[in-house]
């Protein structure tokens, strides 16, 4: 209960004191404004950078494993082909 009505009091000390240094406080958010917005432009940069070199590093690992899958098919290929050759040697051996 003393948490809420000390909540309150410095709630209304803080309207009162907004009202009183009005310009004051105008004076800091002009101020701050251009910082916000240059660190917020910053972020967003870093972030965009960051998105970029992930999707990059995604397509990579695309394109591997993808690369990766085709050199299983054409191994299984390969033997499935030398399979019906030896397949064909011996079937030549028997009808000679």
């Amino acid at each position: 209960m003393s948490l809420l009505i000390g909540g309150i009091v410095c709630a209304m000390i803080g309207l009162i004191s907004l009202i009183f240094w009005w310009g004051d406080f105008m004076t800091i958010v002009r101020g701050a404004f251009p910082i916000c917005l240059l660190l917020g432009g910053a972020l967003a940069v870093y972030v965009g950078i960051d998105e970029i070199r992930e999707k990059i590093n995604e397509d990579k690992m695309t394109q591997e494993e993808k690369l990766e899958k085709a050199r299983e098919e054409a191994e299984k290929a390969k033997a499935e082909a030398e399979r019906y050759k030896e397949e064909l040697n011996r079937l030549k051996e028997q009808k000679s």
